[in-house]
């Protein structure tokens, strides 16, 4: 009789599995990835032009956005560019086989108006048809 009690023992012993190890595994990489998700998507920061209503764009692709720094920086999405003169070749390269891709301008408010317009010029000798103007809307 005790020989089939140590063997029902050790049967029951073996069927359970140990979940301590895993679930430590799963926290430690949760909060690895709660750490990094923020820093995955850095963005510019750009102080946008406050308009009361703007008419929202249906977005088939995602957009190509052209972002305008306080401090004269320009860029394409996360590319620098270093002259006005270098954008467009740079946006035909980005757009090549893409032409109606959406292009959208994010220029903070305090750059000069001039400016803006050189690179509206700039984008639209880049062969650019249809070219939105990023804004936010006021706070209350």
């Amino acid at each position: 009789m005790e020989v089939g009690n140590q063997a029902r023992r050790q049967r029951s012993n073996l069927s359970q599995i140990n979940v301590t190890p895993f679930v430590d595994v799963m926290l430690v990489l949760l909060i690895i990835f709660m750490v990094t998700a923020p820093m995955l998507e850095q963005g510019v920061q750009v102080d946008l032009p406050e308009v009361a209503e703007s008419p929202g764009l249906p977005a088939q692709q995602e957009p190509l956005v052209v972002t305008m720094e306080r401090n004269g920086k320009i860029s394409i999405g996360k590319t620098e560019i270093k002259t006005i003169s270098k954008l467009s070749p740079v946006l035909q390269q980005a757009l090549k086989g893409k032409p109606d891709r959406e292009v959208f301008l994010e220029a903070d408010q305090k750059v000069p108006y001039g400016r803006v317009v050189e690179v509206m010029a700039a984008v639209k000798r880049a062969g650019v048809e249809k070219l939105g103007m990023v804004t936010r809307l006021p706070e209350e």
